[in-house]
C-alpha cells in the first residue's frame, strides 16, 4: 500500500494549486476543479468583452493564470465563434495540464463528469491529514456529538443514537448504504450530462468516457465503438493493476534513475557556477584591456594637454612684454635714456632685433598651439560592433546554409536557408544584409529577426548587389555566421502583366493555364493540315501571343521561364502600332526564295527581311540562347550561342530606348539593342512546336508556401 501522505501531488489542481475541489475530467483526461473551470471561462468573457486580459487575470485571484495562458486565452478569443450566433457555440478551453485548447462543445461545463474516484481520494487525504478534528453528528442537540457513521444516500453524518433514530430497524431507511464519518457525498448513480435523465452504461472507446445508450443511439457517439461498463470496468481495472505492478516491481530502478537525477542535478550546479566563472574570466580581460587602453589614451591626451599649455603660457607672456612700462617694451624704453652713443649702440642693436620680431608677430598673429583634440577621438564603432556580436558559440548548434536556389530575387528579396543536418536545431535565426558599396569605408549590415527558415525583404535597390548571411540562436547560445552570399537585383522596377487571351490569341495552337501565367503551343493535327497543304518552299508559322498590359515610359523588368524541351520561342517587345502586322506578317508562311515568280534572289531577300521586322525578337530553343546577327555581334556563329539561362529577364528602357535581356538568375545581361518606343510598348512571345513559357511569378507572402505545396 501507498502512504496517503505520498499521492499529493496528484490531488492539486493545476489552475489554483490547491486540493481538488468537485473535480471535473477534461475530454483530455486531465482533471480540474469546478470552480477553476468556471473562473477561467470568465476570463475568457472578461477578456473578450474588454479587449484585453489584464483586468480579468486581476479579477480572478483564486486561478494563478500565467502570461503565456492568457496570450492564449486571447488566441481563442479572435478567433473562436461571437456570441449570440445562429450557429451553434462551441467552447474551447486552455488545458493546465497539457496547454492544449480542449474544445468543450455546445454544452461547455455541463457536458463534463464529476471525477468521484479522485473526489474521494482527496477526502481521504483530508481525513488524513486533519485525523485530529472530528466529523461532528448533523443532528444532535448542542453541544453535538463525534460522528461515527455517515449515510450517503442522506447526505450525512450521526452519532450511533442520532442514527438509531433517523434509521429506524424495519424501514426503507434502514437499507440506506452507511461509511465512516466523512464530508464527501456523492450520488450513487452515474448520471449522463448530454441526458441528464438517463445513467452511464456504456464506455466509448473512442472518446473514452462514459455514455449512455441515448448518447449512441442518436447523439455525438453515435457511430463511435462502444462497450458496455462492466467489460470497460474489467479491462481497464486488469490494465491499471498491470501497469501499477509493473512500476512497483521495478521500484530498484526507479531509485536509482532518482539517484541519478540527483548527481545530475548536483552536476549541473557545479557546471554551471563553472561556466559562470569562466564567463567572469572573459570579461574579466576585456575590461583589463580596455581600462590599460583607457589610461594609455588619457595619459596620451594630459601630455600634449601640458605641452599646448606651455606653449600659449610663453606666446602670454611674449605679448605681455609688448605692453608699455612691461617687459620688453619697458626695457627698451630705458634703453632710450642712455646718452652715451657707444653704450646705446652697443644695447640697442641687439634690442633693435628683438623688437622687428616683436613687431612682425603682432602684425600676424597666431596661437602657438591648437586647442582642438580632434586627432584623439577613439573609434569605436568596429568594436561595438563586435561587442554587440559576443555571445555563447556552440559545437552542437549547425550551421545553416543560405539555399541559393531556391532564394530568388525579383519584385521583393526571398531569402531561403537550410541546415546541413535537415533538422530545426535553432529556436529563432538573424538574418542580416547590406548593400555592396566600393565608396563606403564601413559596412553597416541590416539585421532582422525570422522564426521560420526564410524572409522576404522589400527594400532593397534595384540594379544593386547585396551580402546576406544568416545564424541560428537557441536561448543564448547563436551558431557562427553562415558563408556570405551575393544576390543581385533585377535592373528595373518589376513590370506584372498576364498573357492576353484576345488580341490574336490562337486557341488552336496555344493553350492557356487558367491563371494565364502560362502559355503552351500544341503542335497537333492543325499544324500538321497547314504544313500539308504546301509542298514546296513552305516553313511553319510562329504563334504569337502578347501580354495584356502596355508600356508608355520608364524602365521595366519581367521575367519568364521556357520549358527545356522547347523547340522554337520568340522573346522581346511589339509596339501597339505593328501588333496587326505581327499578327497577319505573310512572311512567316512561306518564303519567298522559293517561289519560281517571286524574282527576289537570295541577299535581297535577306535584307528585305530583316527591315520588315514588326517587334523586336531574339530566338531560344533546344537549349540556346542565339545573340541575333548584328554588326556589333560576333562573327562566328558558334560565339553567338549560349546556354539557355533557367530564368530568362527582358529589362524595357523607354526613355533611352533600349531593350536588354537577362540570365534573370544572376541578373546578368545577354544582349543590349536599340528599340522604336514611339508607341505603346507590350512583351512578345511567339512558339512554335512544341515549347512552353511561364511568367516568374511575384514574390508575396504566400510565394513560399505556395511553391513548397507544389
Amino acid at each position: 500500500k501507498v502512504a496517503i501522505k505520498g499521492i499529493e501531488r496528484e490531488l492539486i489542481c493545476p489552475a489554483c494549486k490547491e486540493l481538488f475541489t468537485h473535480p471535473l475530467i477534461l475530454p483530455c483526461q486531465h482533471n480540474i476543479c469546478h470552480k477553476c473551470v468556471k473562473e477561467i471561462l470568465f476570463a475568457f468573457e472578461d477578456s473578450f468583452a474588454d479587449g484585453g486580459s489584464e483586468s480579468s487575470n486581476q479579477s480572478s485571484p483564486r486561478i494563478r493564470i500565467s502570461a503565456s495562458s492568457m496570450d492564449r486565452i486571447d488566441r481563442i478569443n479572435r478567433s473562436g465563434t461571437k456570441r449570440n450566433s445562429l450557429t451553434p457555440r462551441s467552447t474551447l478551453f486552455p488545458c493546465p495540464s497539457c496547454q492544449r485548447d480542449i474544445d468543450l462543445g455546445e454544452r461547455g461545463i455541463n457536458g463534463l463528469f464529476r471525477n468521484f474516484t479522485l473526489e474521494t481520494i482527496v477526502e481521504r487525504y483530508r481525513q488524513a491529514a486533519r485525523a485530529a478534528i472530528a466529523i461532528m453528528c448533523d443532528f444532535c442537540k448542542p453541544p453535538p456529538q463525534e460522528s461515527t457513521k455517515s449515510c450517503m444516500d442522506c447526505s450525512a453524518s450521526y452519532c450511533n443514537e442520532c442514527f438509531k433514530i433517523h434509521h429506524p430497524w424495519g424501514t426503507v431507511k434502514a437499507q440506506h448504504e452507511y461509511v465512516g464519518p466523512t464530508t464527501n457525498f456523492r450520488p450513487k448513480i452515474l448520471m449522463c450530462p448530454e441526458h441528464e435523465m438517463e445513467r452511464v452504461n456504456m464506455y466509448c472507446e473512442i472518446c473514452r468516457r462514459p455514455v449512455c445508450h441515448l448518447c449512441k443511439l442518436g447523439g455525438g457517439h453515435a457511430n463511435h465503438r462502444v462497450t458496455t461498463m462492466s467489460t470497460a470496468y474489467k479491462t481497464l481495472k486488469e490494465k491499471l493493476s498491470k501497469d501499477i505492478e509493473y512500476l512497483i516491481s521495478k521500484e530498484s530502478q526507479v531509485k536509482a534513475h532518482i539517484t541519478q537525477l540527483d548527481l545530475l542535478l548536483k552536476e549541473t550546479e557545479c557546471n554551471s557556477e563553472r561556466a559562470k566563472q569562466e564567463a567572469s574570466q572573459s570579461f574579466e580581460k576585456l575590461y583589463h584591456i580596455l581600462e590599460e587602453k583607457k589610461s594609455a589614451a588619457l595619459k596620451t591626451i594630459d601630455t600634449s594637454k601640458n605641452r599646448r599649455l606651455e606653449k600659449l603660457q610663453t606666446q602670454v607672456e611674449e605679448y605681455q612684454g609688448l605692453l608699455e612700462n612691461n617687459g620688453l617694451v619697458g626695457y627698451a624704453q630705458e634703453v632710450l635714456k642712455e646718452t652715451d652713443p657707444s653704450c646705446f649702440v652697443q644695447t640697442a642693436k641687439q634690442l633693435h632685433v628683438r623688437i622687428q620680431k616683436a613687431t612682425e608677430s603682432l602684425r600676424s598673429f597666431r596661437p602657438a598651439a591648437e586647442t582642438t583634440f580632434e586627432d584623439f577621438v577613439v573609434d569605436t564603432a568596429k568594436q561595438e560592433d563586435i561587442l554587440g556580436e559576443l555571445s555563447f558559440h556552440s559545437n552542437g548548434l549547425e550551421i545553416p546554409e543560405i539555399n541559393e536556389e531556391q532564394s530568388k530575387m525579383y519584385n521583393k528579396a526571398l531569402i531561403s536557408w537550410e541546415c546541413p543536418g535537415k533538422t530545426d536545431s535553432a529556436d529563432i535565426y538573424v538574418l542580416e544584409y547590406h548593400k555592396l558599396n566600393k565608396e563606403e569605408e564601413s559596412v553597416i549590415w541590416q539585421k532582422t529577426e525570422v522564426c521560420g527558415k526564410s524572409k522576404i525583404l522589400s527594400d532593397l535597390d534595384d540594379d544593386s548587389n547585396y551580402a546576406f548571411r544568416v545564424r541560428g540562436y537557441k536561448g543564448s547560445i547563436c551558431s557562427p555566421w553562415s558563408r556570405e552570399v551575393i544576390m543581385r537585383t533585377p535592373p528595373a522596377p518589376v513590370f506584372s502583366f498576364l498573357f492576353d487571351d484576345k488580341c490574336g490569341y490562337n486557341n488552336e495552337h496555344l493553350q492557356l493555364n487558367p491563371r494565364r501565367t502560362s502559355v503552351e503551343s500544341r503542335a497537333g493535327f492543325p499544324l500538321l493540315l497547314g504544313s500539308e497543304r504546301l509542298q514546296v518552299g513552305c516553313y511553319t508559322t510562329l504563334d504569337y501571343i502578347i501580354g495584356d498590359t502596355g508600356i508608355a515610359k520608364g524602365k521595366h523588368f519581367w521575367a519568364f521561364n521556357v520549358e527545356a524541351y522547347s523547340y522554337l520561342v520568340k522573346v522581346g517587345v511589339v509596339p501597339s502600332n505593328k501588333i496587326q502586322k505581327l499578327f497577319h506578317n505573310t512572311h512567316d508562311v512561306t518564303s519567298p526564295r522559293y517561289e519560281q515568280d517571286s524574282g527576289h534572289d537570295s541577299g535581297s531577300e535577306d535584307a528585305f527581311f530583316d527591315s520588315s521586322q514588326p517587334c523586336t525578337l531574339v530566338t531560344l530553343g533546344m537549349k540556346k540562347f542565339f545573340i541575333p546577327a548584328t554588326p556589333a555581334a560576333p562573327k562566328d556563329p558558334a560565339s553567338r550561342i549560349l546556354p539557355l539561362p533557367s530564368c530568362l529577364g527582358i529589362c524595357l528602357d523607354c526613355d533611352r530606348g533600349r531593350v536588354g535581356f537577362y540570365d534573370a538568375g544572376c541578373m546578368k545581361c545577354l544582349y543590349e539593342c536599340e528599340v522604336d518606343c514611339s508607341g505603346l510598348m507590350y512583351p512578345a512571345f511567339a512558339l512554335m512546336g512544341g515549347a512552353a513559357v511561364h511568367l516568374q511569378e511575384p514574390v508575396t507572402a504566400k510565394y513560399r508556401e505556395y511553391h513548397d505545396d507544389i
